[in-house]
């Protein structure tokens, strides 16, 4: 009976979050839907709108150099559209960006007329939407661990043992077959971890290279693409939970000439030898991420943690948001000094500092008060808003930290010109950040979230009970 009640609590476990639920911003209720279009339709309008995965790995520029895999695929198949056509109008594309769980709704709606999602997406479900032929067929659905960690011969040996995966993940249904196979053989389930939906399948690698994160499954040629710059990583090739998906493109069914127009082309279609030089120039030293819960740094962590949490609690934040930081900007280091005057624990500047009423922060007590002072001025004076919620803004304020608020709020303008969510930063805001400034302060939003959430999975172990009163959002 216990077996039984375990395994469909772990069934229950695999079941994402509903959409809304994992949104990590308000939902885009500005964007009408439009009507559903045809190729003659995209033709006259001049106008081809791609919903594209926001992942990373599927779509982004960096500086105007297109580093999502599917942005190479898109802009060829713009140039072929506008090889062909007759009346010598050219289509331009429109590209949205939208959380991979949220495409086929948003094209089944209307909101699009091609999703390129550049992983694996099943349309079970989902009435009026056709796949193209396939970009890969049988694609393997492998384990990946990090390199020095156990490893593991068979599957059933990860019985009892958890998988993070990202909002969205193809593994669900396969790591559900798996159990019944476990269940069967009366072994503990595989329980799954649902992580935060600021993470994209490259943030959850990163993680599990950093050794946060104990093991995540992925797309084979997803998991050796971010290999080549996460080096550390270890595919389990070995490990295989399934290999009968097919990566596609997906149109509506009511718009047979696109449909045919797609397969043509992916048809023909061959990924350029250098496809992958820009991804590998720009991210093989941005993704660094290191464990804040290795012993030594456990032990630096408790001994800053009353002076954290004491002006967190003072000014209204969760003091792991202030960990986090503490340990982006010093390692929790007291007497790191940095670039232009950067000083302390929290890496602040004396003009900083002054500009929110504190001295000599060579001091630990009074560097973490000025830091804790300035993130609120600028929660205050700029990210107030009620449309934004608890996790995007505090990563409104932290890019405002590292980049300053007044061009933060510039690219919130621009996000809202394109079309995109100027309330999100994840994957939204974040673009701009990346196409206009590079990818420093994207890096720098992220890895202060990575280390939140780190912190945030073991908060019962690093907030002692006479804590437990203390503000938590």
């Amino acid at each position: 009976m216990t077996r039984t009640l375990l395994f469909l609590l772990c069934l229950l476990a695999l079941a994402p979050l509903p959409a809304l639920a994992r949104l990590a911003g308000p939902p885009e209720v500005w964007q009408k839907p439009v009507a559903t279009r045809d190729l003659a339709q995209v033709r006259r309008s001049g106008v081809l709108t791609v919903l594209v995965n926001q992942s990373r790995n599927s779509s982004g520029e960096v500086k105007g150099e297109p580093i999502g895999v599917e942005y190479h695929r898109i802009r060829a198949f713009e140039q072929y559209l506008n090889r062909n056509a007759r009346d010598g109008r050219e289509i331009r594309l429109k590209i949205i960006p939208l959380a991979k769980d949220q495409l086929l709704g948003a094209l089944q709606r209307g909101e699009g007329d091609l999703v390129a999602p550049g992983e694996l997406l099943s349309a079970r479900g989902i009435g009026g939407v056709s796949a193209s032929v396939p970009l890969r067929k049988d694609v393997p659905m492998v384990l990946v661990s990090r390199q020095g960690n156990r490893r593991y011969l068979r599957l059933e040996q990860l019985a009892g043992r958890s998988i993070a995966l990202p909002a969205g993940s193809a593994a669900a249904e396969p790591l559900r077959q798996v159990n019944r196979k476990l269940a069967e053989r009366r072994l503990a389930p595989i329980m799954v971890e649902w992580v935060d939906p600021s993470l994209a399948v490259e943030d959850v690698l990163e993680m599990v290279q950093a050794g946060i994160l104990p093991v995540t499954a992925v797309e084979q040629p997803i998991a050796e693409r971010w290999a080549k710059v996460m080096p550390k990583l270890r595919l389990e090739k070995h490990l295989v939970l399934d290999r009968q998906g097919d990566m596609t493109w997906f149109v509506r069914r009511d718009a047979p000439m696109l449909r045919a127009r797609v397969d043509r082309f992916l048809a023909s279609y061959r990924v350029p030898d250098d496809q992958d030089a820009a991804f590998q120039r720009v991210y093989r030293r941005l993704y660094k991420v290191h464990n804040p819960l290795a012993r030594s740094e456990r032990q630096r962590l408790e001994r800053v943690r009353p002076v954290l949490q004491r002006y967190a609690e003072q000014h209204r934040f969760d003091w792991l948001n202030l960990a986090a930081l503490a340990f982006k900007e010093s390692s929790l280091n007291p007497g790191a000094r940095g670039a232009s005057g950067a000083t302390g624990l929290m890496q602040i500047t004396p003009g900083a500092a002054r500009s929110v009423g504190v001295g000599n922060i060579h001091k630990l007590d009074n560097n973490v008060q000025a830091s804790a002072k300035y993130l609120a001025m600028l929660r205050r004076s700029f990210f107030s808003s009620a449309q934004l919620n608890e996790r995007e803004r505090m990563a409104f304020i932290l890019a405002a930290y590292n980049l300053g608020p007044q061009r933060v709020q510039g690219m919130r303008a621009e996000a809202r010109r394109r079309g995109l969510n100027p309330n999100q930063w994840f994957f939204q805001v974040e673009r701009v950040a990346a196409e206009q400034v590079g990818m420093g302060v994207v890096s720098y939003v992220n890895s202060v979230n990575k280390y939140y959430l780190a912190y945030e999975r073991e908060r019962y172990l690093l907030e002692p009970a006479k804590s437990s009163g203390s503000l938590k959002k």
